[in-house]
């Protein structure tokens, strides 16, 4: 046993509030949490002597609103920090906002537009104002919403990677890897949105499967053509060579030569590479090294020119027919002159293939030949992926370390440089004759005639890399860096661990000295339907999560979506679900109630063991187990295991098993009658504390009125003392053999659950003999009288229960009934045992349609097994 809630200085007597008769979440989550922020439970402090535990909020886009993906993420976040508050730790969950370049950008671009207006005619300058006008009045709306689900972060830190010291975090990693030269501009080919107008990353590309068309083209003539296929016909126009095997017999003859581009008057030539797969197609490919990242490539190894055929919204340039005529239609125009000239060899349409789209707008990717920044990732990604192999950090679950590994080992350099305004604008200048400064943030730029500041702008995701950090006052060396630094436990989705992890790993392990980030790394897996579809506007499945919290509380939300969270498995979930989870809350709330009434207290030291009851020291026992247990899945980030070994313990043990035994040793008053009321409180204190972090609301409500104390956002947590009864606990499981098999017997025999029974029980040799009263509390039996008759005997588990059911059922009408159902049983097995018997029907049928079948056959024995022994139960007429 533990009593480990006497560590609270008594604030005197406890005065018990009445609890209303229903819980009302609404009535009672917003006062809760503004008092819980102005009493500064989540403020952590760095000076503090305790051990800390920090975790960094994923941070949410200034344009979002809270959707369950965020709803998911920090219940799970919050239930991590609030349990490791009240274990004594210095705990501290980092708020704030990303500035989301693009999907800002394009909010108030938006704007503008209704008025008729583009962001070039206001200059760059009160554009940018305009954009922090917009987040001043309309961003950072989830930041309330976050409120409404509990979150229990320090407010009083919250960031916006925009502010001027995580812009001073910014400029200062931006000059020192441009001086360690890990940064460096490059003309490279580029993914590129002609909506956004600017450059994007290869992980902000969505990938999905198009209906398009592959057109085979002659290039040259007679004996000396090659056919080459293509999906995009417009860049032929910008094709400086055709590419094939130096091995493949079909073209050796042609390599080195030149062969005419139709539609044009140029010449190209014909060039050997081995990349180039002999197997596939034609074995020959065009070669656009301005508009294809392999083509690129290829035009490096073979010096090839570059020739850009389409301007940033993807408007061919070229002189001649095709100019200015938009991609796709130049498509078309070009497919039909090239047939008109007889060049067509093939068309296939629709032709299904894969294609990139901007993850913002959904537009068609153009890969693009652009002049742009990038970061020299080979070393960064080296040491991410040795932090990991080495042991200092942890993925978690273990076998997600493949896909971070297949991540980092093959990484890219990262293009971080963005044809934006609304962003860390690179801090790079240039002069008049060439001259190129990186200034640092102490740093003062160049001045005079010709100087001029780079006009991109860096990716979103170089700032948020530095999260981890640069919200603790990097690069000044602060308190809370020092406290707080390395983060205890990043939790987020495995859909970003390659967009932000990967970055923020790179970014933490150079900054910091070869320090990690984070010591665990805890992915969870993705929000769906109740189906297991993904959730999308277009699937007209998309749940607003502040409506199910309107409806049915938070703590119901949250306990749902806990319940379901597996280690980076997905977690489908409905609207039952959450309705569920109210009524849990409402169990949890009932039982305190009745507890309360009942006289239920913390106070005063538990009882020896001897003075209690089995059934105190049963759950006593129990209670211990659950408290390991729990601790354990914690340690493991098992959400959904520890919040199902709270929901069973709480709901089926505390609730349904010994508040119920509890009522009889209550109604007997006397010494044991206190002992229990003592052990009744101690459960519920510790069940309660046990929950909280997953369902904070409910369970501050219930605490403080039944300790009397501050809060149980700063109680202590739990833990197990030890105490243990393994009689206790087989002597109540007997007990609960026998209710449970009563009450079995009793729904087959259709009386309803509240019917009382003369009943006689004989539980002489059985450890139940001085729960005679509770068995007969929980079955609704009463005292046999001098007419009793047993109708039906049964003997469970050493004990014997006597039933006169001759007046508490039709037993002609039930007899008919089960006559009825016993007929179809019989059938069904006969149809089955014959199919089985049929060696030809064996010989034939698919092996899942026979196992089917037999255990079609089965269920018909259990049920004539079942039915037979209802119908020897029934009084005899």
């Amino acid at each position: 046993m533990t009593d480990d809630t006497q560590q609270t200085p008594d604030r005197g007597a406890i005065s018990h509030p009445e609890l209303p008769t229903a819980y009302a979440p609404a009535e009672v989550e917003g006062v809760l949490y503004e008092r819980w922020v102005e009493r500064g439970y989540f403020t952590a402090d760095a000076k503090s002597d305790k051990p800390p535990f920090t975790v960094v909020i994923p941070p949410p886009n200034v344009t979002g609103s809270l959707h369950l993906g965020h709803a998911f993420e920090h219940t799970l976040i919050d239930a991590l920090v609030r349990r490791k508050r009240m274990q004594g730790f210095e705990a501290l969950w980092q708020p704030g906002m990303d500035h989301a370049g693009i999907a800002t950008q394009n909010v108030v671009e938006r704007e503008l537009a209704k008025e008729g207006k583009s962001r070039h005619d206001l200059g760059r300058e009160a554009f940018v104002e305009r954009v922090w006008q917009w987040k001043a009045e309309s961003g950072g709306q989830i930041s309330g919403q976050m409120r409404r689900l509990g979150d229990g972060v320090d407010w009083a830190r919250e960031r916006f990677t925009m502010d001027e010291g995580l812009s001073q975090a910014v400029q200062t990693i931006f000059k020192r890897l441009y001086d360690d030269e890990l940064i460096y501009r490059a003309e490279r080919i580029i993914n590129w949105c002609p909506r956004c107008l600017t450059a994007i990353s290869d992980i902000e590309v969505e990938y999905q499967d198009d209906d398009g068309e592959l057109v085979s083209i002659r290039y040259g003539e007679g004996k000396d053509s090659i056919v080459v296929a293509t999906t995009r016909a417009e860049t032929m126009l910008g094709d400086t060579a055709v590419a094939v095997h130096p091995e493949d017999e079909r073209y050796k003859h042609l390599i080195g030569r030149t062969i005419k581009l139709p539609l044009t008057d140029r010449e190209i030539p014909v060039v050997a590479d081995e990349h180039v797969d002999p197997e596939f197609g034609t074995g020959a490919v065009k070669v656009t090294p301005a508009h294809d990242p392999n083509d690129f490539e290829i035009g490096r190894r073979h010096d090839l020119p570059s020739i850009a055929v389409m301007d940033e919204h993807a408007v061919i340039t070229v002189h001649g027919p095709f100019q200015g005529l938009d991609r796709l239609e130049a498509r078309s125009a070009i497919v039909g002159a090239l047939r008109a000239e007889g060049r067509i060899v093939a068309e296939k349409r629709p032709y299904v293939h894969s294609v990139g789209h901007c993850s913002r707008c959904k537009t068609t990717i153009e890969p693009r030949l652009s002049m742009q920044w990038w970061v020299k990732v080979g070393p960064l990604a080296q040491a991410a992926g040795d932090a990991v192999r080495d042991g200092r950090v942890n993925i978690h679950p273990k076998e997600m370390e493949k896909r971070y590994f297949d991540w980092v080992d093959n990484l890219h350099d990262w293009c971080i440089s963005r044809q934006l305004w609304w962003g860390h604008r690179i801090p790079v200048w240039y002069g008049p004759d060439g001259e190129v400064v990186c200034v640092g943030p102490d740093e003062q730029p160049p001045t005079g005639e010709g100087w001029h500041q780079d006009t991109d702008v860096l990716d979103t995701w170089f700032s948020s890399g530095l999260w981890p950090f640069s919200t603790l006052g990097w690069p000044e060396q602060t308190d809370s860096l020092a406290k707080f630094y390395p983060n205890s436990v990043l939790v987020t989705g495995y859909d970003i661990l390659f967009f932000w992890v990967a970055r923020m790993m790179m970014f933490g392990l150079y900054a910091m000295d070869g320090t990690p980030p984070f010591h665990t790394i805890a992915l969870h897996g993705m929000v769906r339907d109740q189906n297991g579809k993904k959730m999308s506007k277009s699937f007209g499945n998309v749940v607003n999560p502040l409506d199910w919290m309107d409806k049915y509380g938070s703590d119901a939300l949250r306990f749902t979506l806990a319940r379901g969270a597996n280690p980076g498995v997905d977690v489908p979930i409905g609207e039952d679900w959450v309705q569920a989870s109210r009524n849990f809350a409402n169990k949890i709330w009932n039982a305190t109630r009745f507890a309360l009434m009942n006289g239920a207290t913390v106070e005063g030291p538990l009882p020896a063991p001897e003075q209690l009851t089995a059934a105190d020291r049963w759950i006593l026992s129990r209670l211990g187990e659950t408290v390991a247990e729990v601790d354990g899945l914690y340690e493991d980030y098992q959400f959904a295991k520890l919040s199902e070994a709270l929901f069973h313990f709480a709901w089926d043990e505390v609730f349904d098993w010994y508040v119920e035994l509890s009522k009889t040793t209550l109604a007997e008053g006397g010494a044991s009658a206190d002992a229990t009321r003592r052990v009744l409180g101690e459960v519920l204190d510790v069940t309660l504390r046990l929950l909280h972090p997953v369902v904070p609301f409910v369970t501050e409500t219930l605490w403080t009125s039944l300790t009397g104390r501050e809060s149980v956002v700063v109680a202590e947590w739990p833990a197990d003392g030890g105490f243990r009864d393994a009689a206790a606990e087989a002597e109540i499981a007997t007990l609960q053999q026998v209710v449970t098999e009563v009450r079995r017997f009793r729904a087959d025999q259709g009386l309803k659950p509240g019917q009382r029974v003369p009943a006689r029980l004989d539980l002489a040799g059985t450890p139940l003999v001085a729960h005679e009263a509770a068995i007969r509390s929980l079955l609704r039996l009463t005292e046999p009288g001098d007419g009793f008759t047993a109708t039906a005997s049964l003997p469970v588990a050493g004990a014997t229960v006597a039933l006169d059911l001759s007046g508490a059922i039709d037993v002609a009408a039930e007899r008919k009934r089960l006559q009825k159902d016993l007929a179809a049983a019989e059938k069904e097995k006969a149809q089955t045992t014959g199919k089985l018997g049929n060696e030809a029907f064996l010989a034939k049928a698919p092996d899942e349609v026979v196992a089917k079948i037999r255990g079609r056959q089965e269920a018909a024995e259990a049920d004539i097994a079942r039915i037979t022994a209802q119908l020897a139960g029934l009084p005899q007429a």
